[in-house]
């Protein structure tokens, strides 16, 4: 059924707030389409035609030819569904003012069409030849009361434009009217209107009230508005250095190739905020309320570029054109849109399509000096970025550019994102400002993709200040001397804390105290706690969080020094290094667990502990090697499968000796609970009957399928290990590296994402046994290579009954691995948070670079070797520790109890429920005829 609609007058970007109708380009009972422009309108900004919403018919024309209407009013009304068909059906009559009453044959009159308007003439200013006038000018004048003699034209032959016309209008004074001199005079008629308001005349001074109209008057509706968005903002400064050398690199290329093209820092900037959205894609999300519910609306990547446009007048406008679907062009797209945008900003070409959707929008005031800024975010925008001017730190304005250069001091920008916070929070903005760091460092191609996009060649380096110009640096004085050698020593303090951080961890669960290193006391380094303040944050290269030395040396202690720790300065890839370096102090993978994932973790924590002491007291004497100590392993490989999983991975194949087998067959490889207390059942028969034959349901194979929380399935093959130690661990990289290999083609595919190895080793057997030296050799050859192994070293601080400085001749038992450049990660297993970031940074670093990584997961032995052993008798100190020490699992459970998240009692019937999951298990065990299937 065909129904009515109104045309109404588009938003056409910030300042617009109302349109002068230029021409009709339809008439009504004229058919239209949807898309087809109905109307020519003018604004102070822009020129545009209004197209129809939807194909029909129009009606009614509602807002004449000259008329100026304000933003969303109605121009015309359409039929909807209308067949158009003008010849079967009359032209309705143009919507007119009521008129009297006249005789019949007026009435019965037909509309003749308007004939098309001509080009307007006016005499000129001095009486010369007439001047031509633009048709908006002409109606702007006239809806305005503007005599055209009296305007000036800036166009060609001095013809009056549209704008010469605002010009006139902005630039006229407002009569100020006169108050009667007498109380007696004459009270205004009733019919007249309202004298506008004037501001009391200063004694002495003669005062100019000037209403403020169009793009002004415009500006102040829209921060008004602004004032309803609750917007916080983040600041960021960030090292220019590289964007510096790799803008001037491109130029350079750009003009060897003979090419008129120039790049600038905004180009480069912008570029850089649209890929770092499509990281942050939360940065352009907006608010909107759609039948009175708030709603995050994502309409697209639609950047805005603030352009200040300067006026004849001299005053200045400010535009946001708008680059829609940023995301979608490379460099060179964008680049062609951004400056075809800002030319039509500043010739006034801009159409109203252009300056309509940003969803976040780029300003620049660093470009007229401003350090710093904090622009309002209109309403429909997600997030505003400013940038501020480029320069050295203000701390360094003494120091002369040569010595600032031998400091490694460098240029930098400060950058902030004022952000809606009712869809965005702080931690998303600052995430996105530290993305857009990183890409103007060069982080993940950045600039390779902008030299691609612009046919350039990516040169080899950065450019590297000459000798020659070193040479000439000035001799700094007593101060600069003094904070030469504070900044000094402060890198080197940073380069102690990650170089020997680990030695004052505190990563053991028994409380023994970290051996520490007089290298990470700034005493001696000859820092003073006002020296230590007086050296800023930005020249240290460090990630963490502080604004000068002092501040940074506490977020360095807790990186380095805490219940987790790393071993990456022996490697030999610079790459790698910085990789490392940034996602530690940047604290990416150590996130807090939210609520529901520590309750999910703690109930993970439960059941492992829950099984080993049923298998305990239920089998007395037969053995279990539990994994009591070192329960946060099963955590940390559920955690791991997890990740793979969301990165594609379809397979896991697993290695481990004995320690912990069956808790990581039940949890891991996802085996049911009556499938390993069969075990134990035929095994007691066994014993009953003499049979005193070994321990295999500790060594046997185990296969099953891990779910994850959001639905995906893992593979996993527990290979069999005839040995208690690390005989296994070849075979896992075999078995691996032939699960990946495809051989469909004329050549072997090798696919390291679909199958994953994870080798669990012994502390006392990783240095000890010359296999593990021998596989690790084989993960960086191109013949046996499987695209990165997950070693997790369980470290019960105990080999059988030997303790460590009996058994190895290095600081720890993963030190062997620093011989293949592999990354280490000590973490203490009482740590929950801190055991899932070492997993998250692993398998993030597996996936980075294709390298082995590995994990030394201190922990303890709560029994003996095999539950029938008394360790207190080798170790009776260590034991008595042990005996006095909470389990992990009642450790996080007090301190989820004390964070609010449950009750004791609420964590004794999770307890509860455990053991009573493994009481059913064992009675369809025995109740069962038949056996549950085989390991």
């Amino acid at each position: 059924m065909p129904h009515s609609m109104q045309v109404t007058l588009p938003e056409m970007g910030e300042s617009v707030t109302e349109g002068t109708v230029a021409k009709w380009l339809k008439q009504p009972g004229d058919s239209v389409r949807e898309g087809e422009a109905l109307v020519e309108v003018t604004t102070d900004k822009v020129d545009a035609e209004v197209p129809a919403p939807a194909s029909g018919r129009l009606l009614k024309i509602l807002a004449d030819a000259g008329q100026t209407i304000t933003v969303g009013a109605a121009l015309a009304e359409i039929e909807v569904g209308g067949d158009g068909d003008v010849a079967k059906q009359p032209k309705p009559e143009q919507a007119k003012p009521a008129q009297p009453d006249g005789p019949p044959e007026a009435a019965n009159a037909q509309p003749t069409a308007p004939a098309k308007a001509p080009a307007v003439e006016t005499p000129a200013p001095n009486g010369g030849a007439t001047v031509e006038v633009s048709e908006g000018a002409e109606l702007l004048a006239r809806s305005r009361g503007v005599d055209l003699k009296r305007v000036k034209g800036s166009g060609p032959g001095g013809s009056i434009r549209r704008r010469d016309v605002m010009d006139a209008i902005e630039a006229a004074p407002t009569p100020t009217p006169t108050l009667p001199r007498k109380e007696t005079a004459e009270a205004p008629s009733p019919t007249a209107p309202a004298p506008s308001p004037t501001v009391p005349p200063e004694r002495g001074r003669e005062t100019t009230a000037i209403p403020l109209r169009g793009a002004q008057a415009a500006l102040v509706k829209y921060m008004e508005e602004s004032r309803e968005v609750p917007t916080a903002t983040s600041f960021r400064t960030v090292r220019v250095d590289v964007l510096d050398q790799r803008r001037r690199q491109l130029n350079r290329g750009i003009q060897d190739a003979g090419r008129p093209e120039k790049i600038s820092y905004t180009h480069l900037v912008a570029f850089a905020i649209r890929r770092a959205v499509k990281d942050v894609p939360s940065m352009a999300v907006t608010f909107d309320r759609i039948d009175g519910t708030p709603t995050r609306v994502a309409r697209g990547v639609h950047l805005g570029l603030a352009v200040d446009v300067q006026r004849q007048d001299g005053s200045r406008m400010l535009v946001v054109p708008v680059i829609r679907d940023a995301d979608r062009l490379d460099f060179g797209a964008f680049r062609n849109q951004y400056e075809t945008l800002v030319s039509k900003a500043r010739t006034g070409k801009l159409v109203a399509d252009e300056l309509a959707g940003a969803t976040i929008v780029l300003t620049n005031p660093g470009g007229i000096g401003t350090v710093a800024s904090v622009p309002r975010l209109m309403k429909g925008q997600g997030s505003i970025i400013a940038t501020g001017a480029i320069g050295y730190p203000p701390e360094f304005s003494s120091i002369a550019d040569s010595g600032l250069r031998q400091l490694g001091v460098s240029k930098v920008m400060t950058m902030t994102s004022t952000y809606d916070h009712r869809v965005i929070q702080g931690a998303e903005s600052g995430e996105f400002l530290r993305r857009i760091e990183e890409l103007l460092a060069g982080a993940d191609g950045f600039y390779e993709s902008v030299f691609e996009a612009m046919h350039v060649g990516l040169p080899t380096g950065l450019v590297q200040v000459p000798a020659a110009m070193e040479a000439a640096a000035t001799v700094p004085t007593t101060a600069d001397a003094e904070i030469l050698r504070a900044v000094a020593a402060g890198m080197a303090l940073v380069a102690a804390y990650r170089s020997h951080g680990h030695l004052a961890a505190r990563l053991d669960p028994l409380g023994s105290a970290p051996t520490g290193d007089p290298s990470l006391d700034p005493v001696n380094h000859g820092l003073t706690p006002q020296l230590m303040d007086a050296v800023p944050a930005a020249v240290l290269r460090v990630r963490v969080p502080g604004e000068n030395l002092a501040e940074v040396m506490t977020h360095l202690r807790e990186t380095y020094c805490s219940t987790i720790a790393y071993e990456i300065e022996h490697i030999s890839s610079h790459e790698q290094r910085n990789w490392l370096r940034e996602r530690i102090e940047s604290g990416r993978y150590r996130q807090p667990l939210s609520p529901e994932r520590k309750l999910q973790l703690l109930g993970r924590l439960t059941k492992v502990e829950a099984m080993d002491r049923y298998l305990r007291r239920t089998f007395l004497g037969q053995k279990t090697f539990s994994i009591e100590g070192l329960d946060s392993m099963i955590v940390m490989l559920e955690e791991t499968l997890q990740l793979l999983a969301d990165n594609g991975t379809r397979h896991v194949v697993m290695g481990m000796a004995h320690r912990g087998r069956l808790s990581v067959i039940a949890h891991v490889v996802n085996r049911t609970y009556e499938s390993l207390l069969v075990e134990f059942e035929q095994n007691k028969a066994r014993l009953e009957a003499g049979d005193v034959t070994g321990d295999v349901k500790y060594h046997a194979e185990a296969e099953g399928t891990y779910v994850t929380p959001n639905g995906k399935q893992v593979s996993v093959t527990l290979l069999a290990n005839p040995s208690h130690l690390e005989a296994v661990d070849p075979v896992v990289e075999g078995w691996t590296r032939a699960e990946q290999t495809r051989r469909k083609g004329p050549t072997p595919h090798f696919d390291r994402t679909g199958t994953v190895p994870i080798l669990i080793h012994g502390d006392a057997a990783f240095p000890a046994q010359g296999v593990v030296a021998e596989v690790l050799n084989l993960q960086k050859l191109e013949g046996y290579s499987t695209g990165g192994t997950l070693h997790l070293i369980a470290n019960n601080q105990l080999g059988f009954t030997t303790d460590p400085e009996e058994a190895r001749s290095s600081r720890y038992a993963s030190d062997v691995a620093k011989g293949f450049d592999l990354p280490i990660i000590h973490v203490n297993a009482d740590d929950i948070t801190a055991c899932v970031s070492a997993v998250r940074l692993a398998t993030a670093f597996r996936q980075k670079f294709g390298r082995d990584v590995v994990i030394d997961l201190i922990g303890y032995r709560r029994f003996g070797h095999n539950e029938t052993d008394e360790p207190a008798y080798t170790q009776p100190q260590m034991y008595d520790a042990i005996h006095a020490h909470p389990t992990v699992r009642e450790i996080f459970a007090a301190q989820l109890i004390e964070e609010g998240l449950l009750s004791a009692e609420d964590a004794q019937s999770r307890t509860e429920a455990a053991q009573a999951r493994l009481g059913n298990a064992l009675q369809n065990v025995r109740e069962s005829a038949a056996h549950a299937p085989e390991l």
